[in-house]
């Protein structure tokens, strides 16, 4: 790192193309700093390319509260990003890019289009104008001894000196995209306060699916069906059943307390209540109904409608003994216990929690024993729902980033601690 001065135009280096390290280029380009943009994928933003794949998500319309409390403990260090690029700004942002929005029927804010390749688009052009210079293929390794950064490139590994450093290098998913974690140990051999990386928005694994449910209903949708953890009122919503174990929006929804729950005691129990819309007492009085020659599985469908998926996996996980009592039966339908053994792997998680902790940052994201060198996105130790949270905190947080390089840079700076 070079120290700032104001004798000349400010030069800062970006290590990372997702939302966060582009939205912080923007900023500083707009401030007239200069503005190097390093990714060591071949093009920027693939992450936020798939998860355009279905519908580009981009933010959510509820309620700033609500919309707050999907950080959980992290909603105090969100709130000051939040306030200054929340939703409503996000969404103007992005009609400032000529993008029309809609709001979906479950809040969800969509590009009209629902595609993320024409926003990026927009973006990039945007950037490219402005004088962001962006390079692909080049990855970032670290500090060389003089505080330097180094970079490998195709030509070879280069050195390059800026007055500031921002880190938007992502979690620890798909890394394939780029979003690797491999930056941990750099940041950990200079001290950094780092929380392990950890799946988020991920599914879950079983100890071991009987061979009927592998063989006939891994990759069932299980529909129409409501899962709680411990005390909690239940969420509704759908999954899927998979080889291993339940992945899908419901049990993504709940991933962050599992998970803790299986860090903490093995295990987690989630309870599954496979008819929300029918009361217990009604369930039992089906159940009591006659059913002469008929099997157990044709009575359930014929009372309950309870058949496919949802018929085997009350086989699954209910003792055979159970069927003959219509009141525990019935209890069973209503909170069906699944445990759950462990997350599948970080890499295929949708996010992580985990990274740069906001206790080793101050207000402006700079990292306290690195003066100079910022940090923003997925690779801070927050979490959020899928729904456009995840989004909308790494354009905020890559806003503020961009905003408290501007200001330090303005204001002189400090030197950077060698390597």
């Amino acid at each position: 790192m070079t120290q700032p001065s104001a004798n000349r135009p400010h030069h800062v280096a970006i290590i990372g193309g997702g939302p966060a390290g582009l939205m912080a280029a923007e900023v500083l380009s707009q401030a007239g700093v200069k503005v190097d943009l390093y990714d060591g994928m071949p093009s920027v933003g693939r992450k936020f390319l798939l998860a355009g794949v279905g519908g580009m998500n981009i933010t959510h319309s509820e309620a700033y509260p609500a919309f707050l409390s999907r950080y959980a403990e992290r909603a105090p260090h969100i709130a000051p990003l939040l306030r200054e690029f929340g939703a409503p700004a996000l969404c103007e942002w992005i009609h400032g890019l000529g993008i029309d929005t809609f709001v979906g029927s479950s809040g969800r804010v969509f590009p009209t289009d629902m595609k993320a390749a024409p926003l990026l688009r927009a973006w990039l052009k945007r950037l490219r104008d402005a004088g962001v210079a962006i390079h692909t293929r080049h990855r970032w390794l670290g500090w060389n001894a003089d505080g330097s950064l180094r970079i490998d490139s195709p030509d070879g590994e280069k050195t390059i000196n800026a007055d500031a450093l921002l880190l938007a290098l992502g979690g620890g998913s798909w890394s394939r995209l780029g979003s690797d974690g491999a930056w941990m140990l750099a940041l950990e051999q200079q001290g950094i306060d780092l929380a392990p990386l950890q799946p988020s928005n991920c599914g879950f694994e079983v100890n071991a699916w009987s061979e009927l449910m592998v063989s006939k209903f891994a990759g069932a949708p299980l529909k129409n069906i409501a899962m709680g953890l411990n005390d909690d009122t239940p969420r509704l919503g759908e999954c899927v059943i998979t080889a291993t174990g339940i992945e899908g929006s419901l049990i993504y929804a709940l991933s962050a307390p599992i998970r803790e729950a299986i860090n903490q005691y093995g295990s987690a129990t989630v309870h599954l209540d496979l008819l929300p819309g029918r009361p217990v007492d009604k369930i039992q009085a089906a159940l009591n109904k006659p059913r002469g020659s008929r099997s157990m599985a044709k009575h359930l469908h014929s009372q309950l409608g309870l058949d496919g998926v949802k018929a085997a996996l009350l086989r699954e996980l209910t003792a055979a003994e159970c069927f003959a009592d219509p009141l525990a039966l019935a209890n069973a339908i209503k909170a069906l216990p699944l445990t759950l053994a462990r997350t599948r792997p970080l890499d295929e998680a949708i996010s992580s929690a985990g990274g740069v902790t906001f206790e080793a940052m101050n207000e402006q994201l700079m990292l306290k024993q690195l003066p100079g060198v910022f940090c923003a996105g997925e690779m801070l130790d927050w979490e959020a729902p899928t729904g456009g949270y995840l989004l909308t905190a790494c354009f905020a947080s890559g806003r503020a980033a961009g905003m408290g390089m501007v200001e330090w840079l303005r204001s002189g700076g400090k030197p950077h601690a060698e390597s």
